[in-house]
């Protein structure tokens, strides 16, 4: 089971992840969108979403940073795995708290408002729940990290990633003992991965081309001028 989770199952989410976003964006472009309930209810969306967005990304850059740079890079820099150990638990910590407070003011929005709720899907709502599962998975990792402050428990996830980014062989073999709840979390992350492609967290590839041009507010019309020019 081991071997499936961390040695196959990376490349089942991860290419479900790229074909599946493919595909739906060349069958159903029109649901190719963030689905925003702005509209419905301003109060709680501002705050929860800047918190929420600011959190997530930065865990995404401190991830995808942290797991894919080559050690001997951070060796020739100077940075210590105890130091890198340090920024990852104070700078995830601080994220992954903003990322947690805002995601709970969007899904409490998003649960017991009854327009947004009635417009809301289930993927809706079960992707964020897992988001918010995920986040405090993570929080909880740090427990576990502060007893490896040497950071040679964290090179074990970036041989893992490396090895799984060049289909090494045996890669699932470098985090074989690590804590429990480390391997929970990873094994969720992929499952995101896996359903990214059938959810709204397609929007985010849309975000270097579509948010920067995009003028700052929206044009809604009501329905009696709607009716008035027929």
């Amino acid at each position: 089971m081991h071997n499936f989770l961390f040695g196959i199952y990376p490349y089942i989410a991860i290419s479900v992840m790229i074909f599946g976003s493919i595909a739906r964006y060349e069958r159903d472009p029109f649901t190719w969108k963030s689905s925003s309930s702005q509209l419905l209810r301003r109060k709680q969306l501002i705050m929860g979403s800047i918190l929420f967005h600011v959190g997530i990304l930065t865990i995404f850059a401190g991830h995808f940073v942290g797991l894919l740079t080559p050690i001997w890079i951070f060796d020739a820099l100077g940075i210590s795995h105890s130091a890198k150990q340090i920024l990852a638990i104070i700078a995830g910590g601080v994220a992954g708290i903003m990322m947690l407070v805002g995601g709970v003011m969007l899904f409490h929005r998003r649960w017991t408002d009854p327009r947004i709720r009635k417009t809301s899907s289930f993927a809706d709502i079960g992707i964020l729940a897992l988001l918010l599962a995920q986040v405090m998975l993570g929080l909880g990792t740090i427990f576990a990290s502060l007893q490896h402050l040497d950071g040679h428990e964290m090179t074990k996830f970036m041989s893992w990633a490396q090895g799984i980014l060049t289909f090494e062989e045996g890669a699932a073999d470098y985090i074989t003992d690590v804590a429990l709840i480390f391997k929970i979390h990873l094994t969720l992350g992929l499952t995101i991965f896996l359903l990214f492609p059938f959810t709204r967290l397609v929007h985010m590839l849309s975000v270097p081309l579509r948010y920067i041009t995009r003028p700052g507010y929206q044009i809604v019309r009501s329905r009696r001028q709607s009716t008035t020019r027929k």
